[in-house]
């Protein structure tokens, strides 16, 4: 049972009587407040057992699967009542907070016996993962608005929320790149790949070094007498090259940079790289590691990569924990036995959260070509350029000495014959994928 506002103005209008009365026929005047109160009550009771039941009613939900995060959809409920009684209700349903729900939760109807009404919310998650709720909320009013009856049922409902791959805007630019490799696009300055592809006649900008002599000997040009045609051959990128992300999931993930968790620019760099390795056709594989493997896609190909690997991600949070390095060649070697590019996705800025992952790095480049990606922080390089009053000039001499940090550990890992990639949230994924055309275009992949 629920009081309403309109029961306790009610009530509150007994309490005239009383100041009107001042000292002369206080008596009489509690009285009549009793006797208010009583018959306010009465019909309170009275309002009560007009009101439907809450619970003789049917919810139903429409949900979307999937949404990207950032994006709006549309939740819609279904309720039907199934008593005899006119249901005069409020509504709320009890989506949390992460979901997003625009604008007030709490919705009035009427709705006549056997009928039915739609409630239509509009949702725009803030959070990765599955936004759930539960139950539904409804208070039923009698005639009269006085008194209520209130009922929670469960209703469950989910929406999972996919990561957003806001870094696509720079796929067409990287697969037009991709082509000029592949020799597809017809342009003078041609990419050199390390797979041998055709014979072809040699034109104006070719590589003299690409002249193919034994089949040039082999073309006569009949334009000119005794003549021979300069042929050359023609090169692509090597394909079916096997590309391992490896994601840190570990407490460092949970850092934001830019208002942005480093977890989620890891996948943004993913999906970019593995749409463009899966374009250039390589084979991708994905794992999410910290102690315990969190996530893994594998085997799959083209649009089914990207679908897979979003669906893997968005249930995936940094966990507070340090994580476990030295597994990490096993897992490597679970997916593959050849060489292959690995990309490590993590934290790199750090000489103490670093030690693990240096230690392992001999053992991944003595049989691949190793990536380490990290995020830098632009905070901390505008931090280090400011200096106008004592206080900044401190903030400035920490921000230094993260920087020189961050440069130690990059020239670590270098020294060990890993690559290294840094960049601001935005620019890593296209400094990463750029990375990967140069492998490609210099025939290490």
């Amino acid at each position: 049972m629920a009081l309403t506002g309109r029961f306790a103005l009610l009530v509150a209008l007994g309490i005239v009587p009383v100041v009107m009365a001042g000292g002369s026929g206080a008596a009489e005047a509690w009285l009549a407040l009793l006797g208010w109160l009583v018959l306010v009550i009465g019909a309170g009771v009275l309002d009560l057992s007009l009101a439907a039941s809450p619970r003789r009613v049917a919810v139903r939900r429409e949900l979307p699967d999937r949404v990207r995060l950032g994006e709006s959809v549309t939740a819609v409920l279904s309720i039907e009542n199934l008593g005899s009684r006119m249901l005069r209700a409020t509504v709320r349903d009890g989506w949390e907070p992460s979901a997003g729900v625009l604008g007030a939760n709490r919705t009035r109807l009427r709705i006549p016996p056997a009928e039915r009404r739609r409630i239509s919310l509009r949702l725009t998650p803030w959070r990765r993962g599955d936004r759930r709720t539960d139950q539904v909320t409804i208070r039923s009013a009698g005639p009269l608005g006085l008194w209520a009856r209130q009922a929670t049922l469960a209703a469950p409902g989910r929406v999972r929320v996919l990561p957003p791959f806001h870094s696509r805007v720079h796929l067409p630019s990287r697969l037009t790149r991709l082509r000029e490799l592949d020799g597809r696009t017809p342009l003078l300055i041609r990419g050199q790949g390390t797979e041998f592809d055709s014979i072809r006649e040699y034109v104006r900008g070719d590589d003299v070094r690409s002249i193919d002599w034994r089949a040039t000997a082999r073309h006569a040009d009949p334009e000119v007498p005794g003549g021979m045609r300069l042929m050359v051959r023609t090169w692509r990128p090597e394909r079916d090259r096997r590309i391992v992300i490896v994601t840190d999931t570990s407490r460092t993930a949970a850092a934001r940079i830019a208002d942005e968790p480093r977890l989620d620019t890891a996948f943004e760099a993913s999906l970019l790289l593995a749409a463009l390795a899966s374009h250039a056709g390589d084979r991708v594989d994905f794992i999410a590691w910290d102690r315990r493997l969190r996530g893994r896609v594998h085997g799959a190909s083209g649009p089914e990569l990207l679908a897979r690997m979003v669906e893997s991600m968005a249930g995936i949070d940094a966990e507070l924990i340090e994580a476990d390095w030295a597994a990490i060649p096993a897992q490597v070697r679970r997916i593959t036995s050849r060489h292959a590019l690995v990309v490590l996705l993590t934290s790199a800025d750090s000489p103490g959260s670093s030690r693990g992952l240096l230690s392992v790095l001999p053992q991944l480049t003595a049989r691949h070509t190793v990536v380490v990606a990290s995020v830098a922080d632009p905070a901390l390089i505008d931090a280090a350029r400011t200096r106008d009053d004592l206080e900044q000039v401190y903030a400035a001499a920490a921000a230094e000495r993260g920087l020189l940090d961050g440069e130690r550990v990059g020239a670590a890992v270098r020294r060990l014959g890993a690559l290294t990639v840094t960049g601001a949230p935005h620019e890593l994924p296209p400094a990463l994928a750029d990375l990967y055309l140069e492998l490609k275009a210099s025939g290490r992949l």
